[in-house]
């Protein structure tokens, strides 16, 4: 930086030659007395060492020789003023550069040192060079600090000592010098100053850790170049890439302090070089705990595999990334690898398959499929030499030797290496699959790791897959999960917005749009709250799929505050090696569906929202309560809202305990279903029995196995119109359904009674 080229400022005070009057006697002000016809004054136009000089003899004790010129002086510039002196006759003097600080108003800045360094004369015809450095800021090197209030210099010599010598001096100079401080002015250190050669082969990992540590505290600037790094290279400061860095795939480089995408993706020349090397750093760097995508968009080609980018198969610190985009590109590195094989279960090793051929061609986090196999089981292990694979749940009816199908779909990001993920947090990433490639794969096993304000954006096959235990205590929160099928009709979709393999995990305020299922929940523990999922299309009496499956039959999961938008909860078993119900085990329970909106539009009237599907004999429903719910229907009605489904088993409805189903709103539905059930009896003819049926009223195929209340409305009458006050008895389970209840009285009688009946025994 020079301010005399680039602002075009007049730095160069006037040549002796070109008139005396131009030099002060005093500071240099105008109106002061000039040297121009002094008698102790004189211009040699031909001095041997210096051409044209201004010959001077010392008359006074501080004899001064400033320029009447005003030389502009700003802030951050530094000024050498230079004098070349030699004493020809009498007496030695002291010579020093020497300048008055003239503020923007004309006055005198004190504060500012005006006198540099004196240097004694000590020889005739010996010339010596005088110099100094004027400056705002005090810097090593500065002679006159002068700060930021001097507007114009004027500059000059001072002759100080003994009078009576005779000097000359030559043209004085003044030049800008800022670039002498330019190292300490800017804010960084360049690498190439410390030896880097940024010739993409010679190790340049030492001059960038030489230039780290002289930084102290200022940024390390990467100047153009490709720099070869041998090794993990850590800065300490704040760095700059202008140029690239050249480094082995398995050493990291850490930037503790511009942890962030931009930062990285000019050190690797792209966002997908940069976020593999930002990844891998998240984590060993302890310094930072998040990964700053800010806010761009990393074109992935190929699944990023990130247990092998990070080297490691462990963490259980939380980390967190956020913040961008994920962008599956198109290409074959994500086609699905499908592969079928021959192998042999039992349900005494629930979890596995044996005899598995070709089992080498089977990878972890592959789909099993096949006869007897539940929704979204997964290979979690393999053993080559055993022949053998590990599954992320049992099959419920797969004994024996049969063909499996295994799929295994590509994600853009895939933790499924990592044996142990725990406290790992997405926040604001989407996740754009555009139909190329699924979306996330969980690790084997963690635990409370989090997604949240996350965009799963066209999967192809999968949103959110666990193989593993790598769901337990999950949250997964107001994110959005847009199929790649929404034209298709309800039932040629294929892909499943989430599943879950473990327990307690919190799904809340979700929007999840026309997949073929929001999520297949295997464990017990969660909690559904807040979420929107609609699975409707556009076809008239449109089959609709299970948005939500449970999988577990004792579920003790929350379901309070959603919106289930054309399809239904379905609750299964289809995760057991041994599906009947057993007598040390628990059948199904535990299950709050509270506060919902449940709609549906256009569907045929056996449409129901809940389903229980048993895949084995012996099962009952013992805990299970439906409260203040809103059924209803648009373009059509349903028959009721609730079924058992009987493909596999049939429930044992005389088991049935702690049933309530109650308090919910029925627009549209034909039979509504309650549980205790009030309802009015009017006996018009006299009569010993009176038959009171419950009908459909009961849930899933409920039947009438306790009277809990009877009150009469009015008086009841025998045949001569004469009240009676006896009680009858009841007799529960009656007709061919079992859904009547019998009231006894002594004699035949008639009137009216409000009878409350349960389908199940309350303890």
């Amino acid at each position: 930086m020079n301010k005399a080229i680039t602002d075009g400022l007049v730095l160069m005070p006037p040549a002796f030659a070109a008139g005396l009057n131009l030099w002060s006697r005093e500071e240099g002000m105008p109106g002061q007395g000039s040297w121009a016809a002094q008698p102790n004054a004189a211009f040699v136009p031909a001095d041997q060492d210096f051409g044209g000089c201004l010959e001077l003899q010392k008359t006074t004790t501080t004899q001064k020789l400033r320029s009447f010129q005003r030389i502009p002086f700003l802030p951050g510039m530094y000024l050498r003023v230079t004098a070349r002196v030699k004493c020809v006759a009498g007496n030695f003097p002291q010579v020093r550069i020497a300048g008055f600080a003239e503020a923007a108003n004309g006055t005198n800045v004190t504060s500012a040192v005006q006198v540099g360094p004196s240097v004694a004369l000590t020889a005739y015809g010996s010339v010596v060079t005088v110099q100094a450095i004027i400056g705002s800021g005090n810097r090593g090197g500065v002679d006159m600090v002068w700060g930021t209030a001097p507007a114009f210099g004027h500059f000059g010599i001072d002759l100080t000592g003994p009078s009576g010598g005779v000097v000359r001096i030559d043209d004085i100079v003044v030049e800008d010098v800022t670039e002498v401080f330019l190292r300490n002015l800017l804010d960084w250190v360049d690498v190439r100053d410390y030896g880097a050669r940024g010739d993409g082969v010679t190790d340049d990992t030492a001059a960038f850790a030489a230039a780290d540590a002289a930084a102290n505290g200022r940024s390390v600037m990467v100047s153009e170049g490709n720099y070869a790094i041998a090794g993990n290279l850590t800065f300490n400061n704040a760095v700059r890439f202008q140029g690239r860095l050249v480094m082995p795939a398995a050493s990291r480089l850490i930037c503790t302090r511009n942890y962030d995408l931009d930062t990285y993706a000019a050190a690797f020349g792209s966002e997908l070089a940069g976020f593999r090397k930002a990844l891998q750093a998240l984590f060993y760097f302890s310094d930072h705990v998040t990964l700053d995508l800010s806010g761009r968009r990393v074109d992935l080609v190929e699944p990023l595999d990130v247990a092998a980018i990070a080297g490691l198969t462990s963490l259980t610190q939380r980390r967190v990334l956020m913040n961008g985009q994920l962008n599956a590109v198109a290409g074959a590195a994500w086609d699905t690898a499908v592969s079928t094989s021959v192998a042999t279960y039992a349900v005494t090793a629930p979890t596995r398959l044996t005899g598995v051929q070709n089992v080498a061609n089977i990878p972890v986090g592959a789909r099993v499929s096949g006869t007897g196999v539940g929704r979204e089981v997964y290979v979690s292990g393999r053993n080559v030499g055993a022949g053998t694979l590990e599954l992320s749940q049992p099959l419920f009816a797969a004994a024996g030797t049969r063909t499996f199908t295994f799929e295994r779909y590509r994600y853009l990001l895939d933790f499924s290496g990592f044996q142990n993920l725990t406290r790992f947090e997405i926040r604001e990433i989407e996740f754009n699959g555009n139909g190329e490639a699924s979306c996330l794969m969980l690790p084997m096993v963690g635990l409370a790791n989090r997604i949240e304000n996350a965009v799963f954006n066209r999967p192809k096959d999968r949103g959110i897959t666990s193989i593993g235990s790598g769901c337990q205590g999950m949250m997964v929160d107001t994110c959005q999960f847009l199929s790649n099928e929404q034209p298709l009709p309800a039932q040629n979709r294929t892909t499943i917005a989430m599943n879950v393999n473990a327990n307690d995990t919190k799904i809340r305020d979700n929007r999840v749009v026309r997949f073929a299922t929001f999520a297949v929940m295997a464990g017990a523990g969660h909690m559904f709250i807040g979420n929107h999922f609609f699975q409707g299309d556009d076809q008239t009496d449109g089959t609709r799929r299970a948005g939500v499956v449970l999988t577990s039959p004792n579920v003790k999961t929350l379901f309070s505050g959603n919106y289930v938008d054309n399809c239904f909860i379905e609750w299964s078993n289809e995760h057991e090696a041994v599906p009947a119900l057993v007598s040390s085990g628990f059948s199904f329970g535990g299950l709050t569906i509270s506060g919902n909106i449940f709609t549906v539009n256009d569907v045929a009237a056996s449409f129901r929202w809940l389903v229980v599907t048993p895949r084995g004999a012996g099962h009952f429903i013992n805990g299970l309560t439906i409260t203040d719910n809103a059924f209803r229907t648009v373009n059509g009605g349903i028959d009721r809202v609730d079924r058992m489904d009987t493909t596999f088993a049939s429930l044992d409805t005389g088991r049935y305990r702690n049933i309530v189903f109650e308090a919910n709103a029925y627009n549209g539905v034909a039979q509504i279903t309650m549980s205790p059930l009030e309802i009015e009896h009017t006996q018009t003819t006299a009569a010993d029995t009176w038959v009171v049926e419950g009908g459909g009223f009961f849930p899933f195929g409920g039947r009438a196995r306790n009277v809990t209340g009877i009150v009469a409305e009015g008086a009841v009458t025998n045949a001569s119109n004469v009240a009676q006050y006896a009680m009858p008895f009841t007799l529960t389970e009656q007709g061919a359904a079992n859904t009547q209840v019998h009231l006894r009285w002594p004699v035949a009688v008639r009137g009216k009674v409000n009878v409350t009946i349960r389908c199940d025994n309350p303890t």
